[in-house]
């Protein structure tokens, strides 16, 4: 007998944001991209806005903190070792997740829905055991420890903060432990969104007008005043702003590496990878939408995207191209941006699946993609201009060290240090543009400014 068998006899009502949630999680871990998987199980329903961010806490929240809720859950089990089947352990996961890190659900509502859904999903047995597990996780939270983190710091870290190991051993690495915990528990804080005021059809004092007057919270940017943070969740004024062009969703660090570029108008711009428009679109608009914005994609669906995008922030300077990078013909240029594909360990607090997918070897995958890359893209630069060349990623090897290979296989380029465009606080000694996502509001990314030297 089918456990929908076994159930018709004793179905209940269950919470269909919460079942729509364990749904998604299922999808995640069998592949699927987390929002393309929140579209697909919130399809055909009629949830309201606030049902759509919860439903959005809890599959980020579960999907981040997976290895942390799993840790924690097989203290209560009978055989902590025994696999468990896909949609019980998801229904734990959420139950566990709403018990430790939501202060908004009362503890019984989140047992009581958690048993609900197992009523309705599993076998009648499942349930029984759900609501044993959480209740007793609520009578004896003590019951879960975790290695030592001055004996074994990969481990804790790890289990605790939810990250794979390697990722953990090179924060540990590369940072030391107190900062790297820092950052790994910075990328488990909820995200944050930020706008870019449209300087073509829009001033940041209009936009925080409007802001102010919704009593809507926000800061303005760190570095570039044209980015303002918002306070809690949700594209606010979607309407009035985004829909109308006056600002764009962009985060601060994205805005970092077109200032490093500085593009000036009537200029010859070309952006290597440019869909679905960010960065394309704030060069024109810094370039006051004179001379010519180049982008580049292999995407035609994507760069459909970025049209739409320059249409909505009234730029008329961008001439798009579809082909991969490697077969464009054309140059050379005043300004080159590249932001090659990279792992995304910058925006890990933003993309809430990523961690579980990247490995290793994704990464030295991709350093052999970004190293032709850059060798294509300083063959586009003309003698006396900028290369500029961005991630958003923290590792090493595709930032810091690709650049500095570059540099000895090209001795007809020089690095230029970016404290001539930002305060000394933001830049290495070496002049690159590192972010973090423990100060700022910024995601974690990298760029750096590189000069192709004029010919004798």
């Amino acid at each position: 007998m089918t456990p929908s068998e076994t159930n018709k006899n004793y179905k209940v009502k269950h919470d269909p944001v919460r079942a729509a949630a364990m749904e998604a999680l299922i999808l995640i871990q069998q592949g699927e991209q987390a929002d393309n998987a929140v579209k697909q199980v919130t399809a055909g329903q009629n949830f309201r806005h606030l049902d759509i961010r919860f439903l959005m806490q809890l599959v980020n929240g579960a999907t981040k903190m997976q290895r942390r809720l799993d840790h924690e859950i097989k203290f209560y089990l009978a055989k902590p070792s025994a696999d468990l089947p896909l949609r019980l352990a998801n229904i734990l996961r959420l139950g566990f997740y709403q018990l430790i890190f939501t202060n908004r659900v009362p503890a019984a509502a989140a047992v009581s829905e958690s048993v609900n859904l197992a009523r309705h999903f599993t076998e009648k047995s499942q349930a029984g055991m759900v609501n044993a597990v959480l209740r007793a996780r609520l009578r004896e939270p003590q019951k879960v420890v975790f290695k030592s983190k001055d004996k074994d710091p990969v481990k804790y870290l790890a289990d605790f903060y939810s990250y794979p190991d390697y990722f953990v051993e090179y924060c540990l690495q590369e940072f030391g432990l107190e900062k790297a915990e820092k950052l790994l528990d910075a990328y488990n804080q909820p995200p944050h969104v930020t706008y870019r005021v449209n300087s073509l059809n829009s001033k940041p004092d209009e936009v925080t007008h409007l802001l102010q007057k919704n009593n809507i919270e926000f800061s303005f940017g760190r570095y570039l005043p044209e980015f303002i943070h918002i306070q809690g969740g949700g594209l606010p004024l979607e309407e009035q702003l985004i829909k109308t062009g006056k600002v764009f969703v962009q985060d601060e660090s994205a805005g970092l590496p077109v200032r490093l570029l500085n593009p000036k108008p009537s200029d010859n711009v070309i952006d290597l990878t440019a869909a679905p428009g960010g960065k394309t679109t704030y060069i024109a608009a810094r370039m006051r939408n004179k001379g010519r914005v180049t982008a580049i994609d292999k995407s035609h669906r994507r760069l459909e995207l970025l049209v739409e995008n320059a249409q909505t922030l009234g730029i008329k300077i961008i001439s798009p191209v579809a082909c991969d990078m490697s077969e464009f013909k054309g140059g050379p240029f005043d300004r080159v941006l590249l932001d090659p594909p990279c792992s995304g360990w910058g925006t890990a607090g933003k993309k809430a699946d990523l961690r579980w997918k990247k490995t290793p070897q994704d990464i030295s995958n991709l350093v052999k993609i970004q190293t032709k890359m850059i060798d294509r893209a300083a063959r586009l630069v003309k003698p006396g201009g900028v290369l500029v060349y961005s991630t958003c990623t923290i590792i090493r090897k595709e930032n810091d060290q690709m650049v500095e290979e570059f540099l000895l296989r090209n001795n007809n380029f020089e690095l230029e240090s970016a404290k001539q465009f930002f305060h000394s606080e933001l830049v290495s000694e070496r002049g690159f543009i590192k972010t973090y996502p423990d100060s700022g509001h910024l995601d974690g990314s990298f760029c750096a400014r590189i000069k192709r030297k004029l010919e004798n």
